[in-house]
């Protein structure tokens, strides 16, 4: 085991606090870049050391397996590998296998795999429409339910307080049909572990006891996410104890649509009388350019509570100034971003080390298609898992016949190991260089991938063998915990939380799309929104690049706003600013459109992206013809049937529900409408009069 001394190394005075304060409750206000696994993995190694418990009493939760499997890396690399760090959702899992015998009695149910479809069957049976979009919303309306304790019969009660995309009574019948037919069939789902777990600790108290005896010692990390049912399942296993050390920013919470709060994290010190509370606030991770802007942005928001205050100081060197661009269109905005990442990788920077985020994953294929054509490798984080890959598998096989073949681990130290892992890989492609062609080279990175891990496992444990490594891969092929590969990423802001890169380019940025045209209305919403993007800016270590287009298709028309949380935040003499202005100038001298929308019924000026797409005020009356909407939605379901895409792809709700109550009767009524450019009107403006016409006719 690591000694005390060594345990403090390299800490700053805000993370040796945290590492030796003493054993209860510790809160740990960890801002981003800040050294929270570090501080965190050290504590637990400092209590160990100190006596306070075994590696074994300790459960160290977090939410996904990626970072639940660094967590046990850097146990291992502490001395104090026997810690139990896992899922929330791991971690009942495992609980109730070994409880259920004596809970329930009976063989144990089996994981639900395919929740689509079981939701699918509970609305056919009520004659819900079944589309792709709507199932979506209903199963994320119950797992929002589950996550937050509603049950099917106090949902409609419930949704009274925010916007289900689904009638509440509607939701609140599939969800209790859905809860019936997974009971029938013996099955749970993921929310099922937390509720289960939380009862057999809640109702048999010798089962309690026997956890609590286990276990005495527990960390939550990114507590600011937790969901009332979280926060259920750790009540649970702690008791009426106070061992707890939490880890989080209030200033990341972005799973609020999903249940998170942070209202644990924040009133932490007020239900733990006496806790040690930490703020950690020196940034490691980003330049002070980075960090400035990030600031910058995060103390905009409104009605931020005291605690989440956290206010990031940069402790690295000077680097470039963050970039701005504004382009006619996303085309342009792509081809920009692709000649960027170019001049990048050419100067040195790995591909691996810069990331393309945006808000929602439609966005990334004209961003894939540029990388493409500018002979740029890289991978969408979302895509296929990294250990499903066939080259993957297939290179596991041969590392385990080949550990079988090598006999015990000899220690053949750092060097061989590699060399080893290479050879075994050379049948399969692992050559010296990368091979031309994108299918080949992405062949080529995967094992190359591989490669590097023998190299990371060597140094860390030189005595290392064949055997050793593939059992490392086998941990992490169970914890989805894979390499870096080789090639720019492609992910969503969400996506992209707890990672890193030295360039990042955020892009997309509009109204309507950050924030989301969904959050137009809901405060709450467009504060969460701007945290999301507040993620996706402390992100970059060295380079971050922001832009946006005024169009979506090359040609289309330039109706688009950057988004509002970029005003104050991009300097005032930025030519992006000064072009921007001269642009509204010129268009309003030359009478080509006003300066700002107004709304067709009371002749306001319109305010957000949402009142521009309907060209009327939120809060003025509607003449939508009903039927006729439904026509249009039944039109939009049939086409992304046909084209095997999301009916949000085809039009948005908005821009649909903007056609229904203006009507237009011709191609340039059409395009007239927000969410409407030349492409969409290409593709489907037929279509759409075609059912306008119809409807006509209809009356006659």
């Amino acid at each position: 085991m690591v000694g005390e001394r060594r345990l403090l190394d390299g800490l700053d005075p805000e993370q040796r606090a945290a590492v030796l304060a003493p054993r209860g409750p510790v809160c740990v206000l960890a801002g981003a870049g800040t050294g929270k696994t570090r501080t965190i993995t050290r504590r637990i190694a400092a209590l160990v050391h100190q006596g306070h418990v075994a590696p074994g009493q300790v459960l160290a939760v977090t939410f996904t397996a990626r970072a639940a499997a660094e967590l046990r890396t850097r146990l291992r690399d502490l001395g104090v590998g026997g810690v139990q760090a896992r899922t929330f959702h791991a971690a009942a899992l495992r609980q109730l296998r070994y409880f259920w015998p004596r809970v329930v009695g009976e063989a144990p149910w089996h994981l639900l795999e395919r929740k689509p479809s079981l939701v699918a069957q509970a609305a056919h049976r009520l004659g819900v429409d079944t589309e792709r979009e709507t199932l979506r919303d209903l199963i994320a309306e119950i797992e929002w339910a589950k996550g937050t304790l509603v049950t099917p019969g106090d949902y409609p009660r419930a949704a009274a307080r925010r916007t289900p995309p689904v009638a509440a009574e509607l939701t609140a019948r599939v969800y209790d049909g859905y809860e019936r037919l997974k009971n029938e069939a013996r099955l749970l789902d993921f929310d099922d572990l937390l509720l289960h777990t939380a009862a057999a600790l809640e109702e048999h108290q010798e089962v309690a006891g026997e956890f609590r005896d286990r276990y005495r010692c527990f960390v939550v990390d990114e507590y600011q996410d937790v969901t009332p049912l979280q926060q259920r399942v750790l009540d649970a296993w702690l008791g009426d104890r106070d061992d707890l050390t939490v880890v989080g920013d209030a200033n990341q919470t972005i799973y609020s649509f999903a249940g998170a709060s942070p209202r644990w994290l924040l009133g932490f010190s007020r239900r733990y009388q006496g806790a040690t509370v930490v703020r950690l606030e020196r940034d490691y991770r980003s330049t002070p350019q980075v960090v400035a802007l990030a600031n910058g942005l995060i103390d905009r928001a409104k009605e931020r509570p005291a605690g989440s205050r956290l206010r990031l100081v940069g402790q690295r060197q000077d680097g470039p100034e963050p970039a701005f661009g504004e382009y006619d269109d996303e085309p342009a905005e792509a081809r920009a971003v692709a000649r960027r990442i170019r001049e990048l990788v050419e100067a040195g920077t790995e591909p691996s080390e810069i990331a393309v985020l945006y808000r929602i994953n439609a966005q990334s294929e004209v961003y894939e298609q540029a990388l493409s054509e500018a002979g740029i490798a890289y991978q969408v984080r979302g895509g296929e898992r990294f250990f499903a890959r066939q080259e993957v598998r297939q290179a596991m096989v041969a590392l385990r016949t080949a550990a079988g073949e090598e006999g015990p681990e000899r220690g053949q130290g750092e060097a061989d190991l590699p060399a080893r892992v290479r050879a075994v890989l050379a049948p399969l492609g692992l050559t010296a260089e990368a091979p031309p062609g994108q299918a080949a080279r992405e062949r080529w990175e995967s094992l190359r991938a591989l490669a590097d891990l023998a190299v990371d496992l060597a140094r860390a444990v030189p005595e290392a063998g064949l055997r050793r490594f593939h059992a490392d891969l086998d941990m992490r092929a169970e914890a989805q915990f894979p390499p870096t590969v080789q090639g720019v990423t492609l992910a969503s802001l969400h996506a992209a939380k707890g990672l890193e890169w030295d360039a990042v380019f955020l892009v997309g940025l509009v109204d309507g799309t950050l924030p989301i045209q969904h959050a137009e209305g809901d405060d709450a919403a467009i504060e969460e929104e701007r945290r999301l993007l507040y993620v996706g800016v402390t992100r970059a270590r060295e380079q971050l690049w922001l832009s946006w287009s005024l169009a979506k298709a090359e040609g289309g028309r330039r109706y688009r706003r950057r988004s509002r949380f970029l005003h104050g935040v991009i300097p005032d003499g930025h030519p992006v600013s000064l072009a921007s202005r001269t642009r509204r100038r010129e268009e309003e001298n030359a009478g080509r459109a006003p300066a700002r929308p107004t709304c067709r019924v009371c002749g306001r000026v319109l305010v957000g992206a949402s009142a521009v797409t309907l060209a009327r005020c939120a809060d003025c009356p509607s003449d939508v013809d009903q039927d006729l909407l439904e026509r249009l939605r039944r039109w939009r379901a049939e086409r992304a049937t046909t084209l095997r895409v999301p009916a949000f792809v085809i039009l948005s709700d908005a821009t649909l529900l903007a056609v229904a109550e203006q009507r237009p009767v011709d191609r340039a009524g059409l395009v007239a409408i927000p969410g409407i450019g030349a492409t969409k009107l290409d593709r489907y403006g037929a279509g759409l009069l075609a059912v306008l016409r119809e409807k006509t006719q209809l009356n006659g």
